[in-house]
């Protein structure tokens, strides 16, 4: 099995109880046999109500692809040198000077 993604479809122009059983009883029947869906309701009184509908999907082949560049089996092999390096720097111990100013950050309205 491949890796899977979370995908999310937004219900939120509906009209009658009707349509939007019909609306998500087609959502339901459409999805993939291990979507393991959920319905959740996003939104506040300001802005607006809308039911949001996430499920697992397998990646598409082109994201597959593109997925593939980020997997790290195309980096070269370790270098001796720069591990061994990278060794003694982590040995060094570090202090923090105490007479630095450290930076502030202000908030202006």
């Amino acid at each position: 099995m491949g890796r899977r993604v979370k995908d999310f479809i937004e219900v939120s122009d509906y009209t009658s109880l009707d349509q939007l059983i019909n609306t998500l009883t087609a959502i339901r029947d459409n999805l993939p046999e291990e979507a393991d869906p959920e319905l959740r309701m996003k939104g506040d009184d300001v802005f607006g109500r809308r039911l949001s509908i996430s499920y697992f999907r397998e990646l598409t082949p082109e994201e597959a692809t593109l997925d593939e560049r980020y997997n790290g089996s195309d980096l070269p092999p370790a270098d001796p040198e720069i591990e061994k390096l990278r060794g003694k720097l982590d040995k060094v111990e570090f202090e923090r000077d105490h007479q630095v100013a450290k930076r502030r950050i202000r908030r202006v309205a």
